[in-house]
């Protein structure tokens, strides 16, 4: 069983900066995607943040140039470094991963608890 574990968050004033940190219990290069999500309340949960085995990364609209994924392989973790933040960024984030099973031919997806992270104005 595979499991994920955000920490991180934390109430912080509008401009200022967070790091949060998905540890994973497998090594993370097995997973092919490892994303981040948020759902702000009243709110469809919004994809954030991709990063790939190959170290490919990309960013929604809303925090490209704000925002930066990236992982420690050796700690099997996988951050987001989350800068100028704005109010409404106010939002549950979760760290996601996606793997490819090549014996069912199957994609197993799992997801973290979710940490809360927000902005005040």
């Amino acid at each position: 069983q595979v499991q994920l574990v955000e920490s991180g968050g934390g109430l912080v004033q509008a401009g200022w900066s967070l790091k949060l940190s998905c540890a994973a219990s497998r090594i993370i290069l097995d997973f092919n995607v490892i994303n981040w999500y948020r759902q702000a309340p009243g709110k469809q949960r919004e994809l954030v943040a991709t990063c790939t085995n190959g170290g490919d990364t990309s960013y929604s609209h809303s925090v490209k140039d704000r925002f930066t994924i990236s992982r420690d392989n050796t700690k099997n973790t996988v951050y987001l470094q989350m800068n100028s933040l704005k109010p409404e960024d106010t939002a549950v984030y979760y760290c996601n991963a996606g793997r490819w099973e090549l014996e069912t031919m199957s994609l197993s997806n799992y997801w973290g608890q979710g940490t809360q992270v927000t902005v005040s104005s």
